[in-house]
């Protein structure tokens, strides 16, 4: 006999897809997430394609779907710790983080303003910092606050707690361990960006006005760090001269050996962002630009800018000046002309790599570059399974909710 619950393993895009496909026609899914929200990358982006739409745009409207679902059941700050059976009977053991919060909590702040306290803030990349009681962004879901419990010193925890008016703050909270029986799995574990500190020659992510495309999707963003505003990370200066560097670990015997799909398009949409707020001048080094289907117009519109120079050439090198200006050494391919050219700041277009956070190997098979492969019940969503843009994503979600369902009505 089959268990007819679904269990969707990541809450990005792709994860509520499947689970709100599934859900809305009947079926019990449960969405085990490892951050304190819901949203996955997307939530991080400041604009995302095809529309160029705010993350809260699309987000808003799945949040609400869930909420108003009572057949989907919301778990975050948590990972899959065993997994055993088989399809149609899974036995899924679930491991679950303290939050510090409980349901009382209505974001009013006051735990966040009762200490000084900042730490590195993980959403923003490194790019800025949050506070030992945070919530990560402005329509973060579930709408609840975080205890950095590990950071914070007792005096400090105490004030926190003593400042919620609410008695939502929880500080004898444990983490805990449960089982779930299900018939099938949709894993939409996501991605993330390639280390660039493992890109040596690109700098080794340790010159200061050299980040990441992700980094500076987090300064373009209105509840990013800087409010939306571009500046070089060692004084806060406005770069005049911008350069975005393609294929940084993609495409690389070395690194990543695929297209990671995304990065060309990411980084016109970043030229438009540039231009946007500044009069800055902008160079993009690339191999060469991949924009499918109806992404060719979004770039020979943005081509047209005449602040825009496009060189196909791969970098050889980034190293900084005395004064900390990165220093590009590239090869232009259609001259064959050697340079070396300064900027005020680099921006490189890191590869998208698979997650599979939160799952363990056994259940399910990944390729050689660590994404995962269907299975007989276990199926894949999203960027766990290819590299996607926001749209491919959301379509891989529900193709993959549609073969949990066949899963678990054909047993």
């Amino acid at each position: 006999m089959s268990n007819n619950s679904i269990l969707v393993v990541g809450g990005g895009f792709a994860g509520i897809t499947a689970a709100l496909e599934a859900a809305e026609v009947g079926y019990e899914v449960y969405i085990v997430e490892t951050n304190p929200y819901l949203g996955g990358r997307v939530a991080q982006l400041n604009q995302y394609f095809p529309k160029l739409c705010p993350p809260s745009c699309g987000l808003e409207i799945q949040f609400q779907r869930i909420k108003n679902n009572p057949k989907v059941k919301v778990i975050t700050m948590a990972d899959v710790k065993s997994l055993s059976g088989t399809a149609g009977n899974y036995n899924v053991t679930i491991a679950q983080r303290p939050r510090f919060v409980n349901e009382k909590c209505t974001a009013c702040g006051k735990c966040e303003a009762a200490t000084s306290t900042k730490v590195t803030s993980e959403f923003d990349f490194g790019t800025g910092k949050r506070g030992l009681a945070y919530k990560t962004h402005p329509f973060m879901f579930p709408m609840r606050y975080v205890v950095d419990a590990g950071n914070a010193s007792e005096g400090e925890l105490n004030a926190i707690k003593n400042a919620c008016p609410y008695d939502a703050v929880d500080l004898d909270d444990k983490g805990k361990t449960f089982d779930l029986a299900v018939g099938a799995i949709v894993v939409a574990t996501g991605w993330k960006p390639y280390d660039a500190a493992k890109l040596t020659n690109l700098g080794g992510g340790k010159l200061k006005n050299v980040i990441t495309n992700m980094q500076f999707e987090r300064y373009c963003a209105p509840n990013g760090p800087t409010g939306g505003k571009i500046m070089r990370p060692s004084d806060g200066a406005e770069p005049k001269k911008i350069a975005f560097v393609q294929c940084a670990g993609s495409r690389d015997q070395n690194h990543l050996n695929y297209c990671s799909y995304i990065c060309c398009m990411a980084s016109l949409k970043h030229v438009r962002y540039t231009r946007e707020r500044s009069d800055a001048a902008v160079t993009v080094y690339y191999i060469d630009l991949r924009t499918p289907g109806r992404y060719a117009k979004f770039k020979d519109a943005t081509e047209a800018d005449p602040k825009l120079s496009l060189v196909k050439g791969k970098v050889a090198a980034i190293v900084e000046d005395a004064q900390g200006n990165p220093v590009v050494t590239v090869e232009n391919a259609l001259t064959g002309i050697k340079t070396d050219e300064k900027f005020d700041m680099v921006v490189l277009a890191t590869g998208m790599e698979p997650s599979c956070a939160g799952l363990p190997g056994a259940a399910g098979a990944t390729d050689a570059d660590g994404f995962v492969i269907d299975g007989e019940g276990i199926f894949a969503a999203g960027c766990a399974k290819q590299p996607l843009d926001v749209m491919k994503t959301a379509q891989s979600g529900t193709a993959a909710a549609m073969k949990a369902i066949q899963t678990v009505v054909g047993r």
